[in-house]
């Protein structure tokens, strides 16, 4: 990457290590997205940004607000761990999965994504990857305001503030979208729209010259119609479905001293999670989950050295109940885990520097799970450098994989045992001036990969016996001379194999790509402001389950292009033009499911200091 794909500058790397470090400075495989980046390319959802991060995969199903899956290095979609405001974000009412569809693009303002296996710095869930979304920072002295509407029936509005210093401020944003989208099963039946609404908030406060308090919150609303499975014939229907969600967080701390050489933090964090289901009116079923959290954490730096420790402990609950099988799927459940993360840090011996993590947890309902992370990066000279990096992953059965039930078609197992992953990374480098570029290759090995199985007559879920291989190939470069354009280009390979059977060929994994990449150029001259976006998708493998025995399909490859212009037209006041989908391509991520075509949709934004 260029210098890990830094597409902002200067650049802070807050999720490959424990500490925040300068972009340059880290072995990790990081793609950084700023505030610039995703206004002038302006994309109402962050799952439409990043599609132009490396080896991460998107597939939604069916148009915007529709569930998305997004994959990282062939990785499974509930293997990334996500990050929003500095708390951990996967829903537990969920399966654990980063809920990244009801992300509003308008209140981030960064985006960082982690490839590679980071349990050891973050624990369960981080097998792909980190991804971390941020609101402006306290104290950045902007304040700006959007409005849009277009395409599909959709409006926008969005509008955020900050004010008062770094260590002594406050950043807040609310945003909100909806849209009648499109029917996504034939064309010809009822639209299938979406509603959202976003709200967040941090601030910072110096108590003192040792003594810094702050918090950070976030919640996100949204409701989501999609096309079902038909109640008499158990395929894919015109269907009056929809989709309630809410998820909302917040996060305290206190510290005491300097992260860059002395310090201790603690913190508390709690999140709620809600999520019903309905068929037109009438009620399906609804889960709701809690996840409480407190960590200790302390780090000392030693001459070149730096040592940090954590111990973090968590409680989830998990209660789901329906109201149309006499509460048949009704489940309570708890469990409980415990962490402990060792972190050392070498910078600049010579050419060299080295990060070593080593994380243990202690699992309430499994056996506990040590895992490690090594990394080293050396400076060749001439602009040059190499990396390489060793980490393993893990991840919890889900709370629905242990004890999901619905009469008649599944029925879960507890008696799972978590995923494990290991891999390396090796990566060649270069950075001189306004061009950087990298070649990175990877290796990955899941084991006791969780698979959907049918045992008559009921379907589960089972470990695989034999293990899952995941392996690419990551080209990436930039070169932005000027304020008046930079452009990034991105390439990635993939072949992801997962097992069938003791006896059976390992079979290709569904909805990655073999090939995808994509190209990024935004710049500002003057009143005229830009930015856009193209993204290809290669051909990859999924299942058509409206045929017995749901055989596999080739779904064809596709470009995806957006871009928008804003001129100012008077003052802080500009007039914008975003095109969604600019090439008119007929895709589906998902077997079935319709997206929207080409789309055009016009704005005023308002931007005050800054």
């Amino acid at each position: 990457m260029f210098d890990n794909v830094v597409l902002d500058q200067p650049t802070i790397v807050i999720t490959a290590s424990r500490v925040p470090d300068e972009a340059g400075d880290t072995p990790a495989s990081v793609t950084l997205i700023d505030a610039e980046r995703i206004e002038r390319i302006g994309a109402p959802l962050v799952t439409d940004t990043l599609r132009i991060v490396p080896s991460l995969s998107v597939s939604s199903s069916g148009p915007a607000g529709s569930l998305v899956d997004v994959r990282i290095r062939g990785a499974e979609a509930n293997h990334s761990l996500l990050f929003v405001e500095g708390i951990r974000a996967n829903d537990p009412a969920a399966g654990n999965a980063p809920r990244f569809e009801l992300l509003n693009a308008d209140v981030a303002s960064r985006i960082e994504v982690v490839r590679g296996p980071q349990s050891a710095l973050w624990g369960s869930e981080a097998i792909g990857g980190v991804v971390a979304v941020d609101g402006a920072a306290p104290g950045d002295g902007e304040s700006r305001a959007l409005l849009e509407y277009g395409s599909f029936d959709t409006a926008r509005a969005a509008a955020r503030t900050s004010f008062g210093t770094a260590e002594r401020g406050l950043s807040i944003g609310v945003s909100g979208q909806r849209s009648d989208g499109i029917d996504s099963f034939s064309g010809d039946g009822e639209r299938d729209g979406y509603r959202n609404a976003s709200g967040r908030i941090a601030g910072a406060y110096r108590l003192s010259p040792a003594v810094l308090v702050g918090g950070s919150g976030f919640a996100l609303r949204a409701r989501s119609e999609f096309d079902g499975l038909s109640p008499d014939t158990f395929t894919r229907d015109d269907t009056l479905d929809l989709t309630r969600n809410r998820l909302a967080a917040g996060r305290l701390y206190a510290t005491i001293g300097n992260r860059e050489q002395r310090f201790a933090t603690v913190s508390g964090s709690l999140l709620g999670s809600t999520n019903r289901n309905a068929l037109g009116d009438v009620p399906i079923n609804r889960t709701r989950a809690t996840r409480r959290t407190m960590a200790i954490e302390a780090g000392q730096r030693i001459g070149k050295h730096q040592f940090i420790a954590a111990i973090e402990g968590e409680r989830e609950t998990f209660v789901t109940r329906d109201a149309v099988y006499g509460g048949a799927t009704n489940q309570d459940r708890a469990r409980t885990h415990q962490s402990l993360t060792l972190e050392w840090k070498m910078t600049e011996l010579g050419p060299i520097s080295t990060q070593v993590a080593v994380r243990h947890d202690i699992f309430s309902a499994f056996k506990d799970a040590t895992t490690v992370r090594a990394a080293a990066l050396a400076t060749l000279g001439s602009g040059f450098s190499i990396s390489i990096t060793y980490g393993q992953g893990i991840a919890q059965p889900t709370f629905f994989d242990l004890y999901g039930f619905f009469p008649g078609s599944f029925a879960g197992n507890p008696d799972l045992t978590p995923e494990k992953s290991r891999g390396g990374e090796a990566s060649l480098r270069y950075r001189k001036g306004p061009l950087t570029a990298a070649l990175t290759y990877y290796r990955q090995r899941l084991r006791y990969e969780i698979l959907d199985v049918f045992a008559f007559p009921l379907s589960t879920t089972v470990n695989a016996t034999r293990t899952s291989r995941r392996e690419g190939i990551e080209v990436e470069a930039s070169f932005a001379p000027s304020p008046l354009a930079r452009l990034s280009a991105t390439y990635a390979w993939l072949d992801a194999s997962e097992p069938r059977g003791p006896m059976s060929s390992p079979i290709k994994e569904h909805r990655r790509p073999r090939h995808s990449g994509s190209i990024a150029l935004d710049g500002t001259s003057g009143r005229l402001s830009y930015g856009a976006a193209v993204a290809y998708t290669g051909a990859r493998i999924d299942s058509d389950f409206d045929l017995y025995p749901a055989p596999r399909v080739r779904l064809s490859p596709y470009w995806l292009a957006s871009g928008q212009v804003a001129v100012r037209i008077a003052g802080p006041i500009a007039a914008t033009l975003r095109v969604a989908n600019a090439f008119d391509a007929n895709y589906q991520d998902v077997v079935g499911y319709r997206t929207e075509g080409r789309s055009v949709h016009g704005g005023i934004r308002l931007a005050i200091g800054g």
